[in-house]
């Protein structure tokens, strides 16, 4: 354990938050989502929900400025307007972690799929929400 770090973020997870740079995207995904067969990096939060997740990622991920949106939600294929309670969540859970409002912009599933390949890696939670699955791309840390 560490002083102020959330409890959550495994030492593979933390590594990947440090490694990324900036405009690199985190993919962050339900426990439906196949991340093993689009992301060579997997990093497992088992049993852990996406709203916990966010929390505890963006304690120390800063999303995007520079960059509209730098969130991303899959949304179902032909239907992106969809209310997904997932997206809300989420959309707050940022909102608090980066003291802003935050767009979280819809991404058709397909698309999404197609986008989330090039992620740096894959958050994978064990939340069994449909379409709570998000693509996060990290911004700096002003000095």
């Amino acid at each position: 354990m560490l002083k102020t770090i959330p409890p959550v973020l495994t030492p593979d997870l933390l590594w990947a938050l440090a490694a990324m740079g900036h405009g690199d995207t985190l993919a962050v995904g339900d426990a439906n989502y196949p991340a093993h067969a689009l992301h060579g990096r997997v990093l497992p939060l088992a049993g852990v929900g996406i709203d916990e997740a966010i929390t505890a990622i963006g304690a120390l991920l800063p999303v995007d400025r520079a960059v509209e949106p730098a969130v991303f939600a899959m949304a179902p294929d032909g239907d992106p307007g969809a209310a997904v309670g997932a997206h809300a969540s989420f959309g707050q859970a940022l909102a608090t972690t980066e003291g802003r409002e935050v767009d979280v912009a819809p991404l058709e599933r397909t698309a999404f799929y197609q986008q989330a390949r090039g992620a740096f890696a894959v958050v994978l939670t064990g939340d069994t929400r449909s379409y709570a699955c998000f693509l996060v791309t990290k911004g700096v840390v002003a000095g």
